[in-house]
Order: C-alpha cells, then sequence, then structure tokens
C-alpha cells in the first residue's frame, strides 16, 4: 500500500463518497479500511443518537474486521470492490454472536448462532460489517411502540420509508457506504424515494433468504440500498445466487453485475402506460416522470407505450394485505399468540387476520395472483422494462403518516406501484430523479422481467451518468 496516510478527522471527508470510489482508493493504498471504519465509527457516535438508524453498533467486531481486511491486502490479496467497506445490516439479517431482533421486542437480546446466507458472503467479499440497523416491526408497517423510528436526514419532519428504515437512513447520512434491505411491500423502494437513494428490490429467489427474519415467505425480496448503481450492483453481485440452504434460491448464474457499463441506451425499449402514470398522480411526479423519460431518450432508449392490466393491479392491492398476514401468521406461530402482549398492535392486528382468513379465500387469493403474474409476464414479451413512479403523491410528511391507518385510500395509493411487483416477483430498480417544491427526494421505478437485474442496472447506470440527482446528500444536521 502506498504511505498516504489519513488521519480519522481527515477521512471523514470521504464519508459521504460512493462506495465504488471508496473501494479504488482501498485498492491503491491511497486510504485503509481501518481508517474509514473509524471514521466511519466517530460519525455514527456523533450523529446517530439523533438519527437512531441504528439497533445496534458492533465497533469492536468492526475494527477487528478493518484491520483483517487492511493485512490481506498489504500481502496482495485484494477479494475485490467491498473489501475493507464499512456496510450495515438491516436488523432481519442474523449475524453469528449479534442480536437480530428485527425491530420487535421478542427477539431483542438473542445472538444470532448463524450467519444469513447474505451476512456470511459479504464477509467473505470482505466487508466491514458496522452493525445492524433500525427497522419497523417485523418488517410491516410501524416501528414497535418500544422503538423510536429513525429520523430522515434530509428533513425531520418526513416520513423516512418502512421498513428498510434505518438502512436508508444510515446510508444517506453516511453512516454507512450501503445496507441490506428487504422488501415485501415497498421497504426498498419507499425509504430510497424518501432519502434520495438508489435501491434493488431483485426477483424473488435471485438472493437466498436463508437466515433472514421471515415477514410473508413468499413476498420477501432481499435486496440492496445505496448511494448509486454502481454501488448496488457491487452488493447485489457478491449477495446472489443458489443457496442449499433456501431450495427456494434461484439456480441461475449471477451475472458481473459489477462490471455493467453506462452509455448508450440503443436498442432498449421503456414501456410507459399514460393511464398508470397519470390517473390520480399529483403534478410533481408527473413532471418528474417526464423529465425522465426525456434522459432516457436523450440516452438513446424508445419510449413505447405500455398496457399494465390496471384492474388486476389494483385487485393485487387489496390482495396483498390478506396474503402478507396468513404468510406472517405463519412466520409467527411459535410467539403469537402466546405472547401477544409483546407484540405492538399494527403487527398483532396483521397476525389476527392472517388467522381469521379461510382458506378458500386465500385460495382465490393465489389464483389471481398467478394470473397477475402471467399478465405481467406477457407485458415484458414487448418491453425491456417498465418506467412508473415509486409513489403518486410527493414526499409524505410524518403528520400525513401519523394518520395512515385512518386512511385506507391513501394506503391504497402508496402501495399501486411497489406491491403489486412483490406479488408478481419482479425485479425492480429505484432511482432519485428529481426533487418536490418542498426540496424533498423524489424517485422513479424502473421494472423489468424475471432476472433482468443487468437490464435495470445498465438502464440505471446511464441515467446516473447523465443526471445529478443521486450525487445529492443531505445537510449535516438537517434531519436531527
Amino acid at each position: 500500500m502506498n504511505d498516504i496516510k489519513l488521519d480519522t478527522l481527515a477521512a471523514d471527508a470521504f464519508l459521504d463518497r460512493d462506495l465504488t470510489e471508496i473501494a479504488a482508493l482501498i485498492k491503491s493504498g491511497d486510504i485503509s479500511p481501518v481508517e474509514i471504519t473509524r471514521a466511519q465509527l466517530r460519525r455514527i457516535e456523533v450523529r446517530d443518537g439523533a438519527l437512531r438508524s441504528y439497533a445496534c453498533v458492533t465497533a469492536a467486531l468492526a475494527l477487528q474486521a478493518a484491520q483483517a481486511a487492511e493485512t490481506e491486502i498489504r500481502g496482495g490479496h485484494y477479494r475485490g470492490p467491498l473489501h475493507g467497506i464499512p456496510i450495515a445490516l438491516k436488523d432481519l439479517c442474523r449475524r453469528e454472536g449479534v442480536p437480530a431482533a428485527a425491530g420487535t421486542t421478542i427477539l431483542r437480546g438473542a445472538p444470532a448462532d448463524h450467519d444469513a446466507t447474505v451476512v456470511r458472503r459479504l464477509r467473505d467479499a470482505g466487508a466491514v460489517l458496522l452493525g445492524q440497523l433500525q427497522m419497523t416491526e417485523g418488517a410491516y408497517s410501524d416501528h414497535h411502540p418500544a422503538v423510536q423510528p429513525p429520523c430522515n436526514p434530509w428533513n425531520a419532519g418526513y416520513w423516512t420509508g418502512i421498513s428498510s428504515s434505518g438502512s436508508a437512513v444510515a446510508t444517506a447520512a453516511g453512516l454507512c457506504f450501503a445496507a441490506t434491505a428487504s422488501d415485501t411491500g415497498g421497504s426498498v423502494r419507499w425509504p430510497c424515494a424518501a432519502t434520495g437513494l438508489t435501491g434493488i428490490k431483485p426477483t424473488w429467489g435471485r438472493v437466498s433468504r436463508h437466515g433472514t427474519v421471515e415477514l410473508a415467505a413468499s413476498l420477501d425480496h432481499i435486496g440492496v440500498i445505496a448511494r448509486s448503481v454502481r454501488d448496488a450492483a457491487v452488493m447485489l453481485e457478491a449477495m446472489a445466487g443458489a443457496d442449499p440452504l433456501d431450495p427456494t434460491a434461484l439456480q441461475a448464474p449471477v451475472p458481473r453485475y459489477a462490471e455493467l457499463a453506462a452509455g448508450s441506451l440503443h436498442g432498449l425499449r421503456i414501456g410507459v402506460d399514460p393511464d398508470w402514470n397519470r390517473t390520480d398522480v399529483d403534478a410533481q411526479t408527473q413532471r418528474m416522470l417526464a423529465a425522465a423519460a426525456q434522459t432516457f431518450q436523450e440516452l438513446g432508449a424508445t419510449l413505447v407505450p405500455a398496457r399494465f392490466p390496471i384492474a388486476e393491479g389494483e385487485q393485487a392491492v387489496r390482495d396483498w394485505a390478506p396474503n402478507c398476514a396468513v404468510e406472517a401468521a405463519v412466520a409467527h406461530a411459535d410467539t403469537y399468540p402466546a405472547r401477544h402482549a409483546e407484540y405492538g398492535p399494527v403487527l398483532a392486528a396483521v397476525l389476527d387476520a392472517g388467522h381469521a382468513l379461510s382458506g378458500m379465500d386465500y385460495q382465490r387469493l393465489l389464483l389471481r395472483r398467478m394470473a397477475l403474474r402471467g399478465k405481467v409476464d406477457a407485458l415484458f414479451t414487448g418491453i425491456d422494462a417498465l418506467l412508473t413512479p415509486v409513489q403518486p403523491m410527493p414526499p409524505l410528511t410524518l403528520r400525513a403518516i401519523s394518520t395512515l391507518g385512518d386512511q385506507p385510500g391513501l394506503i391504497a395509493a402508496l402501495q399501486r406501484y411497489t406491491c403489486v411487483f412483490d406479488m408478481t416477483g419482479h425485479p425492480c430498480l429505484t432511482l432519485p430523479a428529481g426533487q418536490c417544491d418542498a426540496g424533498m427526494p423524489m424517485g422513479l421505478q424502473l421494472v423489468a422481467g424475471h432476472l433482468g437485474e443487468t437490464t435495470l442496472l445498465h438502464l440505471g447506470a446511464a441515467f446516473q451518468a447523465a443526471t445529478r440527482w443521486h450525487l445529492r446528500r443531505p445537510a449535516p444536521g438537517k434531519g436531527e
């Protein structure tokens, strides 16, 4: 390694850069894993008391891993772009010797006896694990009453998104370079849109779920929250792949996502459904989408009319909650209702609903879900990707979210573009693509056919090479 040395205060200046930028500096020896990890831990100590993104910081373990990475790299054994990079885990990813409470109180304090597959793969890639990130209870829609929710670093009065709230807050505020996340109804995409980040919800089964705390098995997708498409690609490549410990993990080989190239999008067809993207969608969101569509065209993509099965999509939004409820009731069968008093009211109500749903109604729901998947599959025979908003309204304030339970129409609107693709298992990429009139970030969504992550990442990398939305960072103290 080079003789250039940075003290912790100097290294702090690098904490808002992209993961891939820091990886190049670590590889060249211009900065060391120990230096950047110490700086990262210092920033967490200074800022996270207000932001509350971490459920557990494992400082001593992180420094041990950073020292091991530094020794390996000095010895000529460089594992790749995650080697020596400080990242963090959503608190449903089990890590041996560290509690993974998944936002609950029933799991609090019990150290995991094994690593989740994604954790093992990130370790094998040389990543430095900083700790466990806060999340909503059981990955559903509300934080447990005993948990103080993370705070949006852009503005404390705005929603962080759910359920990967801590993953987004920490990544946006420079408290880690990227984070694992999960998405069952929109939990990668809402937080990314709310905090100006890039998120990938891969095809269902592309990333193993072994060792992660389950919400709804057939809806849960393990994904990534990062600052750029290139960073997300590096993370996804390390995490994805077949797993003998998870028979539902897909067997398809993992492409070299990290080698994706930006540039011309000539020949790629992006579908746009004007009815779906405009009906009951506010003007600010429509302007953001129109500007993004123009950028894609300028990069060589062809915009083509598409017809999303809107009626079936609306039914899927209605079906998502009972589908999730039944699967969550199965996941929590060992502790609910036996330990009902330890659950928050929102998750408890979901589990009660799951117990109450009849088998006949559940089967009807599954048949509708199968039909929707077939229709969405057919949509991608004519296009390479579909362009939509993440949500049909500007960023939501905490005041608006506080009454969400009393506004079923708002809940359905919020889920319109997200939960349908959890029901079908299609991959989605979220990109920062604008800001609302109040100055908060806004995000778009690209969807592809099953195992279409390479297409999404290519589109996203080209978009980010031509725009600067992903380079914006929240000012320190804004959300604190």
